[in-house]
């Protein structure tokens, strides 16, 4: 694919960033992508690998390798090379519902396989298919294409994520009348509240929701199923309902002084953020401030990398994150090859803003909070942090993290925000359908299927498998689409893949 030589005779290039202490002074997207003629030279570099692992997406030493959508990779990018690029989004498109996200959050899961990459830099696949979005957009192609026949079967999706937007999205081409229930007061789940802008700008969100309500899919905001409505009422209504409300259970830190103020969650310091800066920008007050404060993360992914980012926008005193695993290698171990998931030492867009504006990393490594201290007004004024080490517990066998005794150490902190992941479902939304949940408190269905306990009733997305990837959630939102359509058919053409 691509240019025969390519790989050999271009080095990979990929989208620039502005400068760091530039770019903390908005909250716009700071990428600077390249130009049509560097994406058809970057396309150039994909080689006729022959086995091509950027779109397997298979589960290796458990986890995955390459993408779980099993994007056509080699084959757009040979049509990018070419210039043909509305073949290209067609090809994009055909595994893809929503490129302008995937190539704007997704970590490049196909780049972390990609062959090119095993013996040097790999194909910047992630840009490229910002270029054939965007150009689509531009050129018209991505317009809105009307189902022309319609079964009369209608679906009711609760929840508007990534997950139900891909599954709104087969549906409604399928011809089913879809309807899309949201919560919040505008539509996009995690991807409109829980990423922040500089991330992902919300009018990219906006512009494709406009093309599926032009297609006919419907959209109801601000209201709360379980409690506004009724599941019963829906059941009554619809002829399926899938359930995509993620998984929102947050996890919480244990320690003592956990009710000081000034605590908390990471996904509603950046809902809150995002939705004042959206509303009114941040003229209303309604959002949490990290200005002039020492802001302490609890968590090292990619939530606790946003919160980073935001702090620092937003005039933090310092920001300090912290980590209970140790830190990684800067390259892979001999326990750790390609194409696994490159266990290395990763620095995102928050850490590098940080060291910027701060000399040093923000990280601090098997290290956790084991107390949180008040002032006489119950406010949150510091913490005291201890060192971790990775010991087997002796009646389990089992490897833990725990406590190097001496090690504690007190710091200033006048803001904690707990980016410790999800523990599964919110119990009411599962209470309110009788769906049963597992072990993990997801949604329970058996392997490989999206039915669940409840008769017309499915689930797909974090719902179903737990907190993941957009790309993860996409991809169970078509095959959720899929079981739907042939409860509802008898049999489906919907691709899944």
């Amino acid at each position: 694919m691509g240019k025969p030589t390519g790989f050999m005779e271009y080095d990979r290039c990929e989208a620039r960033s502005v400068e760091p202490k530039e770019r903390i002074k908005n909250f716009d997207e700071f990428h600077i992508f390249l130009s049509k003629e560097k994406q058809r030279e970057q396309a150039a570099r994909c080689m006729d690998c022959g086995v091509p692992f950027c779109q397997s997406g298979m589960t290796v030493a458990g986890m995955t390798s390459g993408c779980p959508l099993h994007n056509l990779v080699p084959e757009w990018n040979d049509l990018l090379y070419t210039g043909n690029y509305q073949q290209a989004y067609n090809r994009l498109h055909k595994t893809n519902n929503f490129p302008e996200f995937t190539s704007r959050v997704c970590p490049a899961l196909c780049e972390k396989a990609c062959t090119c990459g095993h013996w040097g830099d790999p194909v910047s696949v992630r840009d490229n298919e910002h270029g054939i979005i965007e150009t689509a957009y531009k050129e018209g192609y991505a317009g809105p294409h009307i189902p022309k026949v319609r079964t009369g079967k209608k679906v009711a999706i609760i929840g508007s994520g990534p997950s139900g937007l891909a599954a709104a999205d087969q549906l409604n081409q399928r011809g089913h009348d879809v309807t899309v229930y949201e919560r919040d007061d505008r539509v996009g789940g995690l991807l409109m509240y829980g990423i922040p802008n500089m991330k992902l700008e919300k009018q990219i969100i906006d512009r494709k929701i406009n093309v599926m309500k032009e297609e006919g899919v419907k959209f109801i905001t601000g209201c709360n199923v379980g409690v506004d409505v009724k599941s019963a009422e829906l059941l009554k209504e619809y002829d399926r309902v899938i359930l995509c409300c993620g998984a929102k259970h947050a996890r919480d830190i244990k320690a003592a002084g956990r009710d000081a103020e000034g605590i908390y969650f990471a996904v509603d310091y950046l809902s809150r953020n995002t939705k004042s800066l959206l509303d009114s920008n941040f003229k209303d007050n309604k959002f949490i401030s990290a200005k002039g404060k020492n802001v302490v993360i609890i968590g090292g992914g990619d939530t606790g990398n946003d919160c980073v980012g935001t702090a620092i926008r937003q005039g933090a005193k310092s920001v300090t994150q912290l980590e209970m695993m140790p830190c990684p290698p800067a390259e892979r171990a001999a326990n750790n090859p390609w194409p696994e998931w490159p266990k290395v030492l990763k620095t995102d867009y928050g850490q590098e803003e940080a060291i910027a504006c701060f000399g040093t990393d923000p990280r601090i490594y098997q290290t956790t909070v084991k107390e949180f201290h008040k002032d006489k007004n119950g406010k949150l004024n510091g913490l005291t942090i201890v060192r971790l080490e990775s010991k087997v517990d002796e009646k389990t066998g089992r490897r833990n993290m725990v406590e190097v005794s001496g090690s504690e150490k007190k710091i200033p902190a006048e803001l904690v925000l707990i980016a410790a992941g999800f523990l599964g479902t919110e119990e009411y939304i599962a209470k309110a359908f009788g769906v049963e949940l597992n072990q993990r408190t997801n949604v329970a269905t058996e392997p490989g299927t999206y039915a669940t306990n409840v008769k017309n009733v499915f689930v797909a997305g974090d719902m179903h498998r737990g907190q993941s990837l957009v790309v993860w959630a996409i991809r169970e939102g078509r095959e959720v689409a899929h079981d739907v359509d042939t409860s509802l058919m008898g049999y489906s053409y919907l691709s899944v893949q």
